[in-house]
């Protein structure tokens, strides 16, 4: 009987660490999706399809959030039935506890339609936000939070300013970035750029 966890981001830039911290452990096998987003399939993500090969009956799985575990209500509540208590495997959430008995279940597909409603309402005021950043963009030259440019975010400084004063003065990466007052990874990847 294994203890697994299971951990999903949907980011390039973001990382498993803080639901690995989260979980705790120690865990006999560790399972992840980075950069998969959570409109994206269970059963298609190839760590959850791992693990989904990997657990036995008698195992445990361990994540930090029902939204972990699939694209949608109807996605949890398959996936939670298909391969967690139609196996024999006991599944913790973060907050929850262990999903057990028909109280358990009934609970799950709650959080999992709360879920499935968060992530409607995060899309739709990301979409909204963008498209009042374009419309006061289009009039006025910056978005409505100030930024002037409508993707990604403004540069820190001048890279070519940056790397100029660093070679001109000899500066190591972290003489640089207090120069300038920007971040060690910033100076980075100003140089790399050249």
């Amino acid at each position: 009987m294994a203890n697994i966890a299971y951990y999903r981001v949907s980011a390039a830039d973001q990382s498993i660490e803080s639901q690995r911290h989260d979980l705790g452990g120690p865990f006999d096998r560790e399972f992840s999706d980075e950069a998969t987003s959570g409109a994206t399939v269970a059963m298609t993500r190839p760590g959850f399809s791992a693990m989904a090969d990997y657990m036995r009956d008698g195992d445990t799985v361990f994540v930090t959030a029902i939204d972990r575990l699939g694209r949608d209500s109807i996605d949890i509540q398959t996936t939670y039935r298909d391969q967690f208590k139609g196996r024999g495997i006991r599944l913790y959430v973060q907050g929850l506890g262990y999903v057990e008995g028909e109280i358990g279940e009934v609970v799950l597909n709650l959080m999992a339609q709360f879920a499935e409603m968060e992530r409607r309402r995060i899309v739709a005021r990301t979409s909204a936000g963008r498209e009042t950043a374009r419309e006061v963009f289009a009039r006025t030259g910056r978005t409505h939070r100030g930024k002037t440019i409508l993707t990604g975010r403004p540069m820190a400084h001048d890279p070519e300013a940056v790397r100029a004063w660093r070679e001109d003065n000899k500066a190591s990466i972290a003489q640089t970035a207090r120069q300038f007052g920007i971040c060690l990874t910033t100076v980075k990847s100003y140089c790399r750029a050249r």
